[in-house]
């Protein structure tokens, strides 16, 4: 076991390493809060969150975002559309595919502001039915390293 762990400490440690400022974690708020992770894939990044939203159930997302420099605005903007997937639990489980379009900013200082938007079409497995939901907007506030 503690070689294992020992391992997996190695490998993220790695990670970390190699890519200086192409990580960021904060909150994502917006239908609720959540914990966001952002984890930069050569030009590409994946985002993960978890959260809650305000009718008091779990969600968990993961998100690839393809990026897009927006530099002719101001050095630091860019804009990313993605594509991921998502479960829940509030009354029932819900699973279902989330899109995302959004605009961020990152200052000369580790910060990271963006807003976006993430609608989905969801799964509820207790209602037996599949509907979309388009309240998916967002404030991101992270902190780079």
């Amino acid at each position: 076991m503690k070689k294992i762990f020992l391992a997996i400490v190695l490998i993220v440690s790695s990670f970390s390493l190699v890519e200086a400022q192409s990580n960021a974690l904060g909150l994502r708020l917006g239908w609720g809060a959540e914990l966001s992770y952002q984890r930069m894939l050569q030009a590409n990044r994946l985002e993960v969150d978890l959260g809650l939203d305000f009718g008091g159930g779990l969600n968990a997302a993961g998100v690839y975002q393809w990026m897009f420099d927006l530099s002719q605005l101001a050095t630091g903007f860019n804009w990313y559309v993605g594509a991921g997937a998502y479960v829940g639990i509030n009354n029932n489980f819900l699973v279902g595919a989330v899109g995302d379009l959004g605009i961020e900013y990152n200052f000369n200082i580790p910060l990271q502001l963006s807003l976006d938007w993430r609608p989905g079409l969801y799964f509820n497995t207790g209602a037996n039915n599949v509907g979309f939901d388009w309240r998916g907007f967002a404030l991101g506030i992270r902190y780079k390293f």
